[in-house]
């Protein structure tokens, strides 16, 4: 595998991690807030690039397989998001704009699948608003 493509798919699972924690930010996690984000990862992720996983599937889909296995696991979402940024930042080549725009509509779609946004959502969106500028 190419070292692009390794970077390419690391960038997918370190997002796994960030909706996982966005999802997680009140504690609980509701299937519709998956649904939402296996929608999304459908309609607006698989477009993005060409990047394949080694079993030649689209690395897009790592998001799924990382928030998935994320689930099982139960964990405090703030160490994911904590992963994401520090990825982002050793690899800011990788958060173009539209990549950027494309990870602020996921995680607003998340956080807003069940009854609105709620104050513990709306923080952890606050601090990905911010950290998304500073990557600018």
């Amino acid at each position: 595998m190419l070292n692009s493509q390794k970077i390419g798919n690391e960038l997918y699972q370190k997002l796994g991690k960030l909706f996982y924690a966005i999802a997680m930010a009140d504690n609980d996690i509701r299937p519709i807030e998956v649904k939402r984000l296996k929608e999304t990862v459908k309609e607006k992720w698989l477009d993005v690039d060409e990047i394949e996983d080694e079993f030649g599937t689209d690395a897009a889909y790592q998001i799924e397989i990382v928030f998935d296995w994320l689930q099982e696991e139960e964990e405090d979402g703030q160490l994911y998001f904590d992963e994401f940024k520090e990825f982002a930042e050793e690899h800011k080549n990788m958060i173009n704009p539209k990549i950027s725009t494309l990870i602020w509509k996921t995680g607003e779609a998340i956080a807003a699948s069940f009854a609105g946004k709620n104050k513990s959502e709306l923080i952890i969106l606050a601090k990905l608003k911010l950290f998304l500028k500073s990557l600018e």
